[in-house]
């Protein structure tokens, strides 16, 4: 018995030693997280490290808060925050709280570092690692950082991380986040003018001002149809046509009016084939904005492809009329005008010999010729927007070449060598 007792009392005494020893160093490490000497507080927690699972509660926590503090101040969040968890869960099985409300009220600091190297790594255009940086300040306090998740889906997007910023707009969308806020206004009695004023706290102070009149309380736009618009447009990015589609009318319903919902439903219904609903989405957006010439522009393609010849040039002709320098419209309408040739060349070889078949072959070929020089205009001016366009002065030097117009055909021959 007597050897037993001594045992343990060695035992105790190393223990008591030890658990001195480790609240020298944990002491230590403190002064130099207070001195903000984040990479010596790591080496010297480093060397703590093994000991620390067997050790006290009380010491295990604090070293743990330690090491939370100095990998957030190092910049390696993740590590930092399952530090502090841990430290919080040693105090919990405890029934200890001096580290939990230490590591609880600095939420707000963690925050702002989490959210300050979000920006840095946005400015960088390094976006996954910033949408990844956003969400975990999200999930800090996920009742009151919905803006946070927000910034994260956008950052997502920006990288082309369709996946998550999926994920985290159908969690706006569930939450019925719209991120709006108030604002105030004031106008000056000196000027007339209304101003925003900074806050709510200065609102009401002008309220008791005579220097203020007309206070009025406003919102910011709900950010709610920018974020179901966002999912139908990654759906369609990433093929789900069926998703983008009940995703699109969904967006629609918040928004009817939004050019950009108009176009990616017609965009649709382009992708499923049916084009008279594209064409009449098209119109649609038109009535909308009805001086946009890329929306003229569709509604030309959408009628050349159904054979309205006559009703996509008209279309064409309105989209050069808005935008002089839009170089589609010019490659297509000529495109439409000169789609009657290869029916005249069939007609011309089908002629015989005979006279009267010989005046109409002569009819025919003049009747060419004028498709073509109806065409050539048109790609003129756009070899004139744009000089390396291949495809016009291609167009161009055959043209010439056909009609026998040889200065013409040299002229593009020569521009066509030259690119």
């Amino acid at each position: 018995m007597t050897m037993k007792f001594y045992i343990t009392l060695l035992m105790a005494a190393a223990m008591s030693v030890s658990a001195l020893a480790q609240k020298k160093e944990l002491k230590a490490a403190q002064k130099l997280v207070d001195a903000s000497a984040y990479s010596d507080v790591l080496n010297a927690l480093s060397q703590l490290e093994p000991l620390i699972e067997n050790t006290e509660a009380k010491y295990a926590s604090h070293y743990y808060y330690l090491l939370g503090v100095s990998k957030q101040k190092t910049k390696a969040f993740t590590e930092s925050i399952a530090a502090y968890d841990k430290a919080k869960a040693i105090e919990e099985s405890a029934g200890l709280k001096k580290y939990t409300e230490l590591i609880d009220g600095s939420l707000l600091d963690l925050t702002t570092d989490l959210i300050n190297e979000a920006v840095e790594l946005n400015s960088n255009e390094n976006f996954v690692d910033a949408s990844a940086l956003l969400h975990t300040a999200y999930t800090l306090d996920k009742e009151n950082n919905l803006d946070y998740l927000y910034y994260a889906a956008s950052s997502a997007v920006n990288g082309q991380d369709y996946d998550n910023s999926l994920t985290y707009y159908l969690a706006l969308k569930e939450a019925n986040y719209t991120g709006s806020k108030p604002v105030y206004y004031a106008t000056e009695v000196s000027t007339g003018k209304e101003i925003e004023v900074p806050d709510e706290a200065t609102f009401k102070i002008y309220g008791k001002s005579k220097e203020f009149t007309d206070l009025r309380e406003g919102s910011t736009p709900s950010r709610l149809p920018e974020i179901v618009k966002n999912i139908a447009l990654i759906y369609v990015q990433k093929g789900d046509n069926e998703a983008a589609m009940a995703a699109v009318k969904d967006a629609r319903s918040i928004s009817p009016k939004d050019i950009g919902l108009i176009l990616e439903e017609a965009n649709l219904y382009i992708q499923i084939g049916d084009q008279a609903r594209f064409g009449a989405l098209m119109e649609e957006a038109i009535a909308e904005d009805p001086n946009n010439a890329v929306l003229y522009y569709n509604l030309g393609v959408v009628n050349g492809n159904e054979g309205n010849r006559e009703v996509a040039i008209s279309y064409y002709k309105k989209a050069i009329e808005l935008d002089a320098e839009y170089e589609p419209s010019y490659l297509n309408i000529s495109s439409v005008i000169l789609e009657g040739e290869s029916k005249i060349v069939e007609q011309m070889n089908a002629l015989g010999t005979s006279a009267a078949e010989n005046r109409k072959y002569d009819m025919l070929k003049q009747k060419r010729e004028g498709l073509f020089l109806e065409a050539a205009p048109y790609l003129e001016t756009l070899v004139k927007i744009n000089p390396n366009n291949k495809e016009a002065i291609t167009t161009l030097k055959n043209i010439f070449g056909t009609i026998g117009d040889t200065a013409n055909f040299k002229k593009y021959r020569d521009m066509l060598d030259a690119l």
